[in-house]
């Protein structure tokens, strides 16, 4: 039923990207004693979504089923300076990064939560 409903899509696609980026996240923690590791990273999803939505532009509305992104987030190599072991995680920054992440996947929940509250209120059932 909202699945058409772009902001609903939109969300979904912010709360899945904020998990894709902690599961890069956590592993760096992980492998943060591991000897030549390289630390991972992802673009935000704001990053991701202007990028992905650039490319596309339509002429009118509903020319082209946007659903925001629809391929998968990747993660990169980051270009943090490694340690004399060869590691390159930096735990400080992981945790920064790990506070980001969770700000961004709350704030999808945030917006889902209040996209179908507005939903719920125009259809008289609250």
């Amino acid at each position: 039923m909202f699945k058409n409903l772009e902001v609903f899509q939109t969300s979904f696609a912010m709360a899945r990207h904020a998990g894709a980026r902690q599961a890069v996240t956590a592993a760096n923690m992980a492998n943060a004693d591991t000897p030549g590791y390289r630390a991972r990273a992802m673009d935000s999803f704001r990053d991701t979504y202007t990028a992905a939505t650039s490319e596309i532009r339509t002429t009118r509305s509903g020319h082209l089923e946007s659903g925001g992104i629809t391929t998968p987030p990747e993660a990169h190599f980051s270009d943090a300076e490694a340690s004399p072991n060869g590691n390159s995680v930096s735990l400080e920054q992981e945790m920064v990064n790990s506070i980001e992440i969770q700000r961004e996947h709350s704030r999808a929940l945030a917006i889902y939560k209040h996209s179908l509250d507005v939903l719920r209120m125009s259809i008289g059932r609250r």
